[in-house]
């Protein structure tokens, strides 16, 4: 039957919609699922891709997803303490500036170097990105993330394939697709993290007090004082 589910087999840039989903003109041709290539941490994925370029599979198109920690070269956000914000920000303009390295993007993701075509393509590594991206002065994040796009092989950290909120932000969608976790065992550790979350008591007193005054000012009192209730017990 007709594949609606993935754009990798006609190579052009996806529908905007976030699932990429892409009705096929000719119903007939199969479509080539992709390889997600889960590890624990981003240091194993460097081994990983050393381990490639030694078969036979190194001229594969890949990429390689990871956070705005390890990709983001811009001289401001990549040195501040929360680059995710600062991006976004910067993306939309919120201060009548932008970002220069965003802007550049193609230049890097349409780098020979990185393209199968020409026969110079190997497997690579977020370093081989990163460097090359502050040659060309385009963003690395942004580039890894349309590469996978026409990628036979994405390689990310666990969380990116099990969490659901990184998967939308990260526009993976693994319907009939392929995935390999590696080092499987510590899947339950991830999976638990990911649907965790860390207060700390500052953080539990600076809520309970704001509680106290929406309670004291009669704002919708009987939706804020059993939350109030809950901060106080926790304290």
């Amino acid at each position: 039957g007709p594949c609606t589910e993935c754009s990798c087999a006609s190579g052009k840039e996806p529908d905007k919609d976030p699932s990429h989903t892409k009705k096929k003109e000719n119903g007939d041709r199969l479509c080539v699922p992709k390889i997600f290539f889960g590890t624990r941490t981003h240091k194993q994925i460097t081994q990983i891709s050393r381990e490639l370029k030694r078969t036979a599979y190194s001229c594969v198109p890949m990429t390689i997803l990871s956070s705005r920690d390890y990709t983001c070269i811009h001289p401001v956000v990549s040195n501040s303490s929360n680059r995710n914000e600062m991006c976004v920000e910067l993306l939309e303009g919120k201060h009548g500036k932008s970002c220069s390295y965003y802007h550049g993007v193609h230049k890097l993701s349409e780098h020979h170097a990185l393209q199968p075509a020409h026969g110079l393509h190997q497997a690579w590594d977020i370093e081989d990105l990163v460097s090359l991206g502050r040659k060309l002065r385009a963003c690395p994040y942004f580039a890894a993330r349309e590469l996978m796009v026409g990628a036979d092989i994405v390689f990310c950290p666990y969380n990116y394939l099990l969490d659901p909120q990184i998967r939308d932000s990260m526009d993976i969608n693994l319907k009939d697709q392929v995935v390999i976790l590696d080092e499987a065992h510590n899947i339950e550790d991830c999976a638990r993290e990911s649907v965790s979350y860390g207060v700390t008591e500052s953080q539990l007193r600076a809520a309970r007090e704001e509680l106290d005054f929406m309670v004291s000012n009669n704002i919708r009192q009987k939706h804020h004082e059993p939350l109030r209730a809950v901060c106080c017990s926790f304290i």
